[in-house]
């Protein structure tokens, strides 16, 4: 057979394999041993026996060496520091165990503490403060350290060296606020309105010397359990993992857990985890094999559960934390985001401030996302969106020299279809979120994508996979960025946004300790996907770029709107907050327009002011402190309702300055026009004129006699509780309050179905799975009840000419009730008519929803049209895939339409948000009643106002200006040059023969104007207009602006950020445009 010569039976091997067995061995049994792990590190019954007992060994609390003075800030006042220590402040002893409260109350501990002659050499000393509550370090000469977050997280401070001398008392401060991170929450559910009265027991006020060694082990053995317990039971990986712990454990027993014995069970980690875990150096194998990028994040909601007052507080607590990390550990990075709270800082904590600047200049701690505060996407309009990235970009630039490439909006409820466009204008081209994550119908199937606008505008966007901004950097968190990444065949990178988040703190040492360790394991036995520390988000977003424009990746694209399938309700909750907010935005465009045209009227051609004031200045102080209070309060859980009461009165406050100053403003301004003091008795005679403050000359109603007979306004009642109201287009019935029907006598065309009834109020059931002020679920569409009229309360209320008017009562419960006026004005041959409710609201209900419906005659269109920033989106009025019944409740703007080919219906609205629109039946969202996290969300009186806009063709720009119109008050007032001032507010508009979807939205000073700007950034030379123009129909749109009087000599095409991008020509006291559909553009003019 061959091969049987020369054959070597001797073993090579020298180990000795004995002949007779030892004893018997058993399998282990994976699942006992596996639930053994917990016992080492778990804070149960062998606690006392387990490696948590041996973290510190040393503890000291009390007098000689811990000493602690109090003193109670009054009436739930939040003093400074040099408020605080005072010498007319009277401290008095306190000691562990003693209670403080109530809440939102501040107390402020003066702490002495002496250090024993054999703890000056320990390797750390840390002092352990815990009341449960949130808390800041100072110094005794008043510079803030580091927060304090309670509850067992974030309780220490290392005690710095300086601090470390025998026998010398030190003093520090804690300030101590009585609310958790999560505000003050009745019964432990976090959402539930706020316990006035709940009181904080200080448990811990410590020095404790800290075991390094045992410290460290916890970790290890903390992501090598998890090993164990996550990595798949058919891995090698998995039960090496379960081995190693087990010998970790077995080690500790033999030992006693004494220190000797600790670290050999730090070698017996070594061996899954690599030997460089206790530094960054572990991050330096193969990192470019590195596809998970880890950044610090910190999302403080600038109000949510606890005031305006507390984020300022939480600001200077976190960041300050970051600021001790980063020097700490050198692979940290940390992001933080929000102007708003970057100058919150800057004035409140100088000390903390200049720490965050040093770390912001050494690259280690970053900003991101160019906006004032993380907003609200739905409901701010267009112009305000830009504001949020003008004041947000400008801000950083004019602090750090530098603007954020990245929009970063983790925590918001869904995300404008125009955000895309807006981001590129203002120098962004990344945007970074994860809420849809919270999806609860269907599940958004990518994670990197190019987003794309309705002008065809891209962002690339990145969800999160881990679908969380406040990872723990758990062993878990670095898995399931992989795991659950669903654009694995574009590209396999994703964040991991890690630190505590929401109420504030950021990433803590351990998470940074927990990271090292993942990283160790996926450097050793690999499995886990390997994870580093970003160095910066944008450094992660270049490498998609790069790869994107090289051709190596083409990712998917995702066009419209990302609708978030969640919290609905937010478009209709606090009612009056989202009113404020309308009402804010455009007295701020009225003021604008007209301020601008007072600074400029001097060098217009001919006469324009009349006698209107010379050197009038451009109010530029106060025009920021008004779009900045707005801006902050379209913060994301405080325009949408998602906030405590607390928070409604500080929004109600600020929003009351904001109108003080808007009404004072305007009327310097006018008075700057040449304008007449509307007060002033015996005025000068002059002509009425209609301001024009929009972007066409409004039509000026007419009155008395100059009614034509066909078109003036007439009430009948036809017969008991029957009513018929007209003009020369339309014929309304009304019976029993609810329209029955309402025809356009030129279109001959009946609007609402035979048998229905339009106008007609309806209440539902409002109980959704959870969050109360947040959401409405599907099923409460069940639980429609019609809401009848309060018989023969139905009366003529107004008969003349120029309107006529209808009330009627409505009872709502025996603690609510309603009453609507229905109007109908005279009617004018150039524009349709529409038919206006206004409603006085007394509103007392408990999770109830209020809305009102209009039936309508058009069953074909299968989507409805609503007013978004910038553009209209068209939706489903169909349930026939789960993404579009996910859509049964939508946000609108100023209208919503229906239209077939010829013919149409609008719903106009003054400050209502939600809409629905299903087959033919329109329906707008009136009022909520939540009980949580505010108990008294929505309650009182309320005045609403609704218009229905039938119209001959399809939608178009007429229902634009209707929408714009119902909301824009009109002011009269005399003038002694009237031909004067028209011809001055005819500039800056679009000229006759221009596209109708072209519309001139704003018009304002340039930022960096010598006579117009704040000079936070260099001054330009030259007197500039800037003008922003949008196409709001959806094509190509050509005209031209024109100036008026107002002589312009150059002109530019610019950014958001008033960054010339081209020339435009300028000629005959006008500009030729062209803009794409849906296209935004800002237009910069040099004045003679």
């Amino acid at each position: 057979m061959g091969g049987e010569n020369n054959r070597n039976l001797t073993s090579t091997s020298s180990a000795k394999y004995p002949q007779l067995a030892a004893r018997p061995k058993g399998k282990q049994i994976h699942h006992i041993y596996r639930d053994r792990l917990g016992q080492f590190t778990n804070n149960g019954q062998y606690k006392h026996q387990s490696l948590l007992a041996k973290l510190y060994d040393g503890r000291l609390s009390g007098a000689p060496h811990v000493k602690l003075e109090v003193w109670h800030a009054p009436d739930l006042t939040r003093p400074t520091f040099k408020e605080a220590t005072s010498e007319e402040n009277e401290y008095v002893e306190a000691k562990k165990g003693d209670s403080f409260g109530p809440s939102w109350s501040t107390h402020w501990f003066r702490v002495r503490f002496t250090l024993p002659y054999d703890w000056t050499y320990k390797p750390r000393v840390e002092l352990h403060w815990d009341a449960n509550n949130e808390g800041m370090v100072w110094t005794e000469d008043g510079d803030a350290l580091q927060g304090l977050t309670g509850g067992g997280e974030r309780v220490e401070w290392v005690i710095p060296q300086k601090f470390r001398d025998y026998d010398k008392e030190h003093t520090i401060y804690i300030e101590m606020a009585c609310n958790g991170m999560f505000g003050n929450p009745m019964g432990g559910d976090t959402i539930q309105p706020p316990d006035p009265d709940r009181h904080f027991k200080l448990d811990e006020a410590d020095l404790v010397s800290v075991n390094l060694d045992a410290r460290a082990l916890f970790y290890d053995f903390w992501i090598i359990g998890d090993a164990a317990r996550e990595f798949p039971e058919d891995s090698w990986q998995e039960h090496q993992a379960l081995q190693i712990c087990n010998e970790i454990m077995d080690c500790f027993i033999a030992g006693e857990g004494s220190r000797s014995c600790i670290q050999d069970c730090r070698e017996i980690a070594k061996k899954y985890l690599g030997n460089d875990v206790d530094s960054e150096k572990v991050y330096e194998k193969d990192p470019e094999h590195a596809i998970v990028n880890a950044v610090g994040n910190c999302h403080i909601d600038t109000c949510w559960l606890w005031p305006w007052a507390e984020t300022k507080r939480k600001i200077a607590r976190s960041w300050s934390n970051q600021c001790d990390l980063l020097d700490r550990y050198p692979e940290h990075r940390f992001v933080a985001s929000q102007a708003q709270q970057f100058k919150w800082l800057e004035q409140l904590y100088p000390s903390v401030w200049d720490r965050v600047k040093s770390h912001i200049k050494k690259g280690n701690f970053q900003t991101i996302g160019g906006s004032w505060v993380e907003h609200d996407t739905n409901m701010p309009s267009g112009e305000s969106l830009v504001r949020q990235f003008l004041y947000g970009q400008r801000f950083f630039e004019s602090r750090f020299g530098e603007r954020c490439k990245t929009f970063w909006l983790p925590d918001t409820f869904g995300y404008s279809t125009q955000l895309p466009q807006l981001c590129r204008l203002a120098g962004m081209k990344r945007f970074f979120t994860q809420k849809l994550s919270w999806n609860n119908i269907n599940t958004f199937p990518h994670t990197t994508f190019n987003w794309v606008a309705l002008d065809g505008s891209q962002v690339i966007c990145h969800m999160a996979p881990c679908e969380t901004y406040t990872a723990e950097a758990h062993f878990g968190d670095v898995s399931r960025s992989v795991s659950q990444h669903k654009s694995m065949d574009q590209d396999a990178t994703s964040l991991l946004p890690f630190g505590k988040g929401d109420g504030g703190g950021g990433p803590t040492f351990g998470m940074l300790e927990k990271l090292r360790r993942c990283r160790g394991v996926s450097n050793t036995v690999g499995l886990l996907p390997k994870v580093r520390i970003a160095e910066s988000v944008e450094e992660f977003f270049d490498g998609l770029e790069r790869r994107c424009a090289e051709g190596d990746v083409e990712l998917v694209t995702w066009y419209g709107e990302l609708y978030f399938e969640l919290h609905r309700g937010t478009y209709t909750t606090q009612a009056n907050n989202k009113k404020n907010n309308r009402r804010a935005e455009i007295l701020l465009h009225e003021i604008e327009y007209l301020a601008t045209l007072a600074t400029v009227q001097e060098g217009a051609r001919g006469s324009g002011g009349g006698d209107g004031k010379k050197g009038y200045r451009y109010p530029k102080k106060e025009i920021d402190t008004m779009w900045e209070g707005v801006l902050l309060c379209q913060f994301h859980d405080c325009l949408p309702g998602s906030a405590i009461e607390m928070c409604y009165r500080d929004s109600d406050e600020l929003y009351a300055k904001i109108f003080k100053t808007g009404e004072k403003v305007m009327e310097d301004v006018l008075s700057a026009l040449g304008f007449e003091d509307e007060a002033a008795e015996g005025g000068k005679g002059g002509e009425e004129v209609m301001l024009q403050t929009l972007g066409w000359e409004r039509e000026v109603p007419a009155t008395g006699i100059a009614i034509a007979q066909h078109d003036r306004a007439r009430v009948t009642q036809t017969k008991d509780n029957v009513f018929v109201l007209s003009n020369g287009q339309l014929n309304v019935e009304v019976t029993d309050g609810a329209i029955t029907s309402l025809y356009d006598k030129n279109a001959k065309r009946e609007i609402v179905p035979k048998g229905q009834k339009a106008n007609q109020l309806v209440i539902f059931d409002d109980k959704p799975l959870y969050w109360q002020a947040w959401d409405v679920e599907v099923f409460h569409l069940q639980s429609r009840k019609e809401l009848l009229a309060t018989p023969h309360s139905t009366k003529i209320v107004t008969n003349t000419p120029s309107l006529v008017s209808l009330e009627t009562t409505t009872k709502i419960s025996e603690k609510s009730w309603i009453k609507t006026t229905l109007s109908l004005s005279s009617s004018t041959p150039t524009s349709p008519s529409h038919l206006e409710c206004s409603a006085e609201i007394e509103w007392r209900e408990t999770m109830k929803f209020l809305k009102v419906e209009f039936p309508t005659s058009l069953t074909s269109p299968a989507l409805a049209s609503y007013e978004t920033q910038f553009g209209i989106i068209r939706r489903p009025t169909h349930y026939n895939t789960s993404w579009e019944m996910a859509q049964f409740e939508v946000c609108c703007h100023k209208w919503a339409d229906l239209s077939e080919h010829s013919y149409g219906v609008s719903i106009l609205n003054d400050g209502k948000y939600g809409f629905a629109t299903v087959g033919g039946v329109m329906r707008l969202s009136l009022l909520r009643a939540p009980k949580a996290p505010d108990g008294h969300a929505d309650m009182g009186r309320h005045f609403v106002r609704w218009g229905v806009l039938p119209h001959r063709g399809g939608l178009d720009e007429r229902v634009v200006r209707g929408g714009m119109e119902f909301n824009v008050p009109v002011r009269v007032r005399r003038h002694g040059d009237a031909e004067g001032v028209k011809g001055l507010m005819g500039a800056f508009k679009m000229g006759v023969g221009s596209d109708g979807g072209l519309v001139v939205d704003t018009v304002k000073r340039a930022e960096d104007d010598g006579d117009a700007g704040n000079g936070e950034l260099a001054v330009r030379r030259g007197r500039h207009v800037v003008v922003r123009v949008y196409d709001c129909l959806g094509g190509v749109g050509r005209g031209r602006v024109v100036f008026g009087p107002v002589e312009v000599v150059r002109a530019w095409k610019c950014s958001l950020l008033e960054d010339e991008l081209e020339e435009v020509e300028v000629g005959d006291g006008g500009m030729e445009i062209e803009l794409r559909a849906f296209e935004v553009a800002s237009y910069k003019l040099l004045l003679a």
